[in-house]
């Protein structure tokens, strides 16, 4: 392997950056701002993307595609949609390129301007919502639950891998409701729905809170979250539900015929994860070696690598592992045995920590002697001697699998809470953001104005007021203003 990793606690942005390129998992493409996924990268994505999928059948969801391009006239429709994206948005112009006269290239055709310029989609609401006005005319064709995954642009400046690109992919849900409060149980159903998958399957712990009113999503009523806490004590959005209320349904006219006889705009959600989540698996679990992938969206759960000199010796081992893939295999656990004779067993050890293969089981002549594997965990990097007449390897790799899965959940669930601290007036609060980061817990008066000061002056934000807050008299950190209840400030991706 090539020289190791910059050190997290040195240089935790050259160390993300590095960990995404040497693991295989993204670089920068030809395009400023983009990024090209490679294989491994992808088969992570993937697997996030089949248990979300499966969790959104399962809340009745169904998957529709809607076009990439929205005429701009959609965008104009809903005033905060468009203000908010506005300085976001990629704009087609013209429908053809013609040579340069003068020889050099291409250029476009000035005689090919659109009739109508259009968006290349920063989010889908608008479009969506003008084709949901043919598909409901009645109560009866509600609800609509339906979800698209695609890409998406959004102009930034500064970008770095998953985190924040131009084009990122992601998933949509985009729902209709007969009322009001089916609408807003449909918001808080697939905030769980991402709450619960982060913790499960991302082993990542996250608050479940409300976006205060700055911060919510351009045209909506309401805008829940989940926010995880990475290493370097800053705080990451790792998905959002928004409560539209019926704010689209009246600037695309989609109404329906109640059951009382009337005529009623309908009511909508939208909610959506991205390869965002890609950043997130990285920075809150992995560290000087490389990644730690949680088992359940590791693509290589198991890998086995064979210690040789000889040939004769690469085939009986081969036998062997034989034997154990196909049984990890009937378990459901996806298994690699690497026999390549172009590297040596030290650099495929260092190769599969740096990629967070979960578990890695080394065979050697003399294990096959003694029926003994070496078994090494990622997440503790410990090594341990398995005797196979004693022990059932199958089950054994099964249980340990799941052992990894919790221990990278806890690990991360006792960080958040270490990093997460109360401050009762300003001093402590300017305190905490600079000599320990994390989630600082504490009141505010509720106001935009106070919010803003805030942020300029600390460059940290409100992430939610959590779902869970308990109501607690107090004063405002910075105004001294009454406040109602705490609220959680950090620093943040």
């Amino acid at each position: 392997m090539s020289k190791g990793l910059p050190k997290r606690s040195e240089d935790y942005s050259l160390w993300y950056n590095e960990l995404v390129k040497r693991a295989d998992l993204a670089e920068n493409s030809a395009v400023r701002g983009c990024m090209v996924i490679k294989p491994y990268g992808f088969s992570i994505w993937e697997k996030m993307q089949a248990e979300l999928d499966r969790m959104f059948k399962k809340t009745g969801h169904s998957n529709a595609y809607f076009p990439l391009f929205i005429p701009k006239s959609y965008l104009s429709k809903e005033a905060s949609h468009v203000e908010g994206f506005a300085k976001e948005c990629a704009v087609v112009t013209h429908y053809r390129l013609k040579a340069d006269p003068s020889g050099k290239g291409v250029i476009v055709d000035p005689e090919a301007a659109l009739e109508e310029e259009l968006i290349v989609r920063p989010t889908s609401e608008t479009v969506i919502w003008s084709t949901y006005k043919n598909w409901v005319q009645s109560y009866r064709d509600l609800p609509l639950l339906i979800n698209q995954w695609a890409n998406v642009v959004r102009w930034e400046m500064r970008t770095r891998l998953f985190l924040r690109t131009s084009e990122f992919l992601w998933q949509e849900g985009h729902t209709a409701h007969e009322t009001k409060k089916e609408a807003e149980e449909e918001t808080l159903r697939m905030l769980n729905v991402y709450a619960e998958f982060a913790e499960n399957f991302m082993a990542l712990p996250v608050i479940k809170g409300i976006k205060s009113e700055s911060e919510k999503f351009a045209g909506a009523e309401a805008t829940y979250c989940i926010e995880g806490m990475m290493q370097d004590g800053k705080a990451l959005q790792a998905g959002t539900s928004h409560f539209l209320g019926q704010n689209f349904a009246k600037a695309f006219d989609v109404k329906f015929a109640t059951r009382e006889g009337g005529l009623e705009h309908v009511w909508g959600t939208s909610w959506g994860v991205s390869t965002r989540l890609m950043g997130a698996l990285i920075m809150a679990h992995s560290d000087d070696q490389g990644l730690v992938l949680p088992p359940k969206l590791a693509p290589i759960q198991v890998v086995i690598v064979p210690i040789f000199k000889r040939e004769e010796e690469l085939e009986a081992i081969r036998v062997k592992a034989g034997e154990i893939m196909e049984s990890l295999e009937e378990l459901g656990i996806s298994v690699k045995f690497d026999d390549r004779d172009t590297h040596k067993p030290g650099w495929k050890f260092a190769e599969y920590e740096l990629k967070g293969v979960p578990l890695r089981l080394g065979i050697g002549p003399r294990d096959l002697e003694n029926q003994t594997v070496e078994m090494a965990r990622r997440d503790t990097l410990t090594k341990s001697v398995v005797n196979l007449e004693q022990e059932n390897l199958p089950t054994l790799i099964r249980e340990t699998l799941a052992d990894i899965q919790e221990n990278i959940y806890r690990k991360a669930h006792t960080f958040t809470l270490e990093k997460t601290t109360k401050a009762d007036t300003w001093e402590e609060f300017i305190n905490v953001l600079e000599s320990k980061g994390g989630f600082v817990s504490a009141h505010w008066d509720g106001t935009a104005e106070t919010e803003e000061r805030i942020k300029e002056q600390t460059k940290a934000t409100i992430r939610c007021i959590p779902l869970d807050q308990v109501p607690e008299q107090g004063k405002c950190i910075f105004s001294g203003n009454p406040s109602e209840g705490r609220v959680l400030f950090a620093r943040a991706y």
